[in-house]
């Protein structure tokens, strides 16, 4: 099975912003993007450095797949399945990527990352409608309700990213219940609901040509 096993700090720095990809850490003054806000390598401190259009189209691509965690293959189909849909196509690429399994659970705090979420539901920790789906990429519709299996609630990580999650409120697309460990999939995100630091618009731009 592919892996990017790029260390996770680095993506965020090579962003210019937090991707949220190491849990908790992210939330604290230890952030790498907090303490060292220019690009990894030698020549990451260079000033001056001005992107193509190309570049800047690119570059948010990688940032898409690396906040989603999607490596380019499966990236490249979710854009064709989002491009033959009806509505707006990046819309449509993003609503299909907040719909990975592994993304729900995120978004319902069973795990402090997406990459903690997806070990979860790779280790058949998680049920949705009441069975065991170990596909991260599956995709919940709405109205499912997607849950920890009981052999996963006693998993002390779990608990703290779920306590976590709860404080820092969950989105308006979810209605989760916190002491059950479960959650309802209510509606696909709406596009204002979604980060505005996210130019799907680049993405779109890049596929066309």
């Amino acid at each position: 099975m592919a892996r990017n096993l790029d260390a996770k700090c680095r993506k965020c720095r090579r962003e210019g912003e937090k991707l949220f990809l190491k849990a908790e850490k992210c939330f604290t003054d230890k952030c790498a993007v907090e303490r060292r806000a220019y690009p990894p390598g030698q020549h990451g401190q260079k000033k001056n450095t001005r992107l193509s259009e190309y570049g800047g189209q690119l570059r948010e691509k990688q940032k898409l797949r690396r906040i989603y965690g999607v490596l380019e293959h499966q990236f490249r189909l979710t854009y064709k399945r989002s491009e033959q849909a009806r509505g707006i196509t990046g819309e449509n690429l993003l609503q299909n990527l907040e719909s990975r399994l592994d993304n729900v659970a995120y978004r319902m705090g069973f795990g402090g990352s997406r990459a903690e979420a997806r070990q979860t539901v790779r280790h058949n920790g998680v049920l949705v409608n009441g069975k065991r789906v170990n596909i991260p990429s599956f995709q919940v519709r709405p109205g499912d309700v997607v849950a920890v299996a009981d052999r996963a609630k006693n998993q002390l990580r779990l608990k703290s990213a779920l306590q976590a999650a709860e404080q820092r409120g969950f989105p308006e697309w979810l209605d989760v219940d916190a002491k059950e460990f479960k959650g309802t999939f209510k509606a696909l995100p709406q596009r204002s609901e979604l980060p505005a630091t996210i130019n799907e618009h680049l993405v779109v731009e890049l596929y066309s040509k």
